[in-house]
């Protein structure tokens, strides 16, 4: 049993997990939060870093509006309200890869606060019943990213790379309102597609551009909530949800030993699947924080419209609420529910078609060019098309087989000029043969319908003589038998008889 279904049925009693994330989301811009240095992954050391990001005296911040307004943006998507007033602060920390020995971040009050994340779980025995589930968001706060340090333990030595240093992030703060690695890997999937979608963050967590913090703790429901641990830095949502999982276990088996939970900051190690200590938060002078007002930002206005643009104001150097609402794409759960409303497809498709970065364009595409039901298409876009498309590991964007191909291809078998098997058979040569149409494969390699009405009985008359034991069983009653024979039909045909014509014809010879 998963520790979802665990926690769904266990005796009230019983300890249950808790957990809060804190998830640093790369803003997706050209430039650093406070300088123009390029962002770039995988630059040369320190080849992305300006007077400001290595703290030469005498440099000052500049806001990069467009930072802001992937906050403001991200906030109305998650239902926040957007602070028209939020404040900077430095943060004093033991920061190694920092040379300025502090973060500019927003303490005080942050840009957006009290939103609302709506996630769905997949339940049930065959993981087709969708389970809606919230969290709320505390706030959205934009800050700097830090540098990288580099270990060669080889030599004892540690480098630093200053190019993400001064990196823009949005620190969304989500409240401790789930109960198990399954739901927390769900809502950071969500978060991923809605700030994809938005184009605020690219989300690839493998370059860092998504970072997670997660808080877990246990208790009895009822009582207050227990001593939490901080798993650090979870790049990956598979792990996500193993690192919860084993830290509320390890937790629920250290009260049940009798011992204490101590509040520290744990990592995750994926080749034990355990978290691990780092350090203990209660006894660690250095871990000690220290904010103040940062003295060279002022404070961070934005508008809720132009009509609130105080005079003199250019509209081009403002960020404008009401304008970035407008701008709202079409957000994941929006999109699942008009996917199944619309074209009637299952709950659990509709998933599949919006986890994939263009899957859901493809699908009504190839609807738009083809008379055969959605229902119909959907297994050949999700399962044919998309299992190639894993099993060579490219994006949807790349698939050799274009959205009016696979149409071309699915209306020939709607319309009863090849059959389902021969369909699987010309998309093979297609996939290989990129370009080359489905009309044009059927005919270069003979794989149209058997039209001849003479041959197709001589065939079937062969399999029913040589199939005496099949024919006495259908004679008898045992009707499913014809499909045996139907089979045979098809071998010896390659696929393509016209099963409707085969099946009237074996009906009649073993009547």
């Amino acid at each position: 049993m998963d520790v979802l279904s665990f926690l769904l049925h266990s005796d009230p009693q019983r300890l249950v997990g808790v957990v809060g994330l804190e998830i640093h989301a790369q803003i997706n811009s050209k430039t650093k939060l406070f300088s123009g240095s390029p962002v770039g992954f995988s630059a040369p050391p320190n080849s992305l870093v300006s007077f400001f990001d290595a703290s030469l005296p005498g440099t000052l911040p500049v806001l990069n509006k467009r930072c802001v307004e992937a906050a403001v943006m991200t906030g109305l998507a998650l239902k926040c309200t957007i602070n028209k007033k939020s404040f900077f602060d430095r943060k004093h920390y033991f920061y190694a890869d920092l040379p300025a020995g502090f973060q500019i971040t927003q303490q005080r009050q942050p840009i957006a606060v009290d939103g609302a994340l709506l996630y769905s779980l997949l339940g049930g025995k065959k993981r087709n019943q969708v389970i809606q589930k919230t969290v709320r968001i505390k706030q959205i706060q934009l800050e700097q990213d830090s540098g990288k340090s580099l270990h060669d333990d080889l030599r004892s030595q540690t480098f630093i790379d200053l190019n993400r240093a001064g990196v823009g992030l949005m620190e969304l703060v989500m409240e401790p309102d789930m109960s198990c690695g399954e739901e927390a890997a769900a809502a950071v999937r969500e978060l991923q597609l809605i700030l994809q979608a938005l184009g605020t963050c690219q989300g690839n967590m493998s370059e860092g551009q998504m970072r997670v913090d997660a808080n877990v703790s246990v208790h009895e429901p009822g009582e207050p909530l227990g001593v939490r641990a901080e798993v650090k830095n979870i790049n990956s949502i598979r792990y996500l949800a193993k690192a919860i999982d084993f830290e509320i276990q390890r937790q629920i088996d250290i009260l049940q030993r009798g011992g204490v939970v101590l509040k520290e900051t744990r990592a995750y190690d994926s080749k034990s699947g355990e978290t691990i200590s780092m350090r203990d938060k209660e006894g660690l002078q250095d871990y000690r924080r220290v904010f103040m007002p940062e003295p060279n930002l002022p404070p961070l206005i934005v508008y809720t419209d132009n009509a609130s643009l105080p005079p003199g104001i250019d509209v081009r150097q403002a960020v404008v609420v009401e304008a970035i609402r407008k701008r709202l794409p079409e957000l994941p759960g929006v999109k699942r529910d008009r996917l199944v409303r619309s074209y009637g497809i299952l709950p659990e498709h509709s998933f599949t078609l919006v986890n994939e970065d263009g899957l859901v364009e493809y699908f009504e595409e190839v609807l738009k060019a083809t008379a055969k039901e959605p229902r119909k298409v959907i297994g050949w876009v999700t399962n044919d098309l998309l299992g190639h498309l894993k099993e060579q590991n490219i994006p949807v964007s790349q698939s050799p087989i274009s959205p009016p191909a696979l149409a071309e291809l699915l209306e020939l078998q709607e319309t009863g000029q090849i059959s389902s098997s021969v369909a699987k058979q010309v998309f093979q040569e297609m996939w290989r043969s990129p370009g080359k149409a489905a009309q044009q494969l059927i005919q270069e390699k003979d794989l149209g319908l058997v039209a001849d009405t003479n041959q197709l009985h001589s065939i079937c008359q062969k399999v029913v003589d040589s199939h005496p034991h099949e024919v006495d069983a259908i004679r008898n009653g045992n009707k499913k038998v014809l499909n045996k024979l139907m089979g045979l039909v098809q071998k010896e045909t390659k696929g393509r008889a016209d099963p409707v014509l085969v099946r009237a014809i074996l009906q009649d010879k073993t009547s």
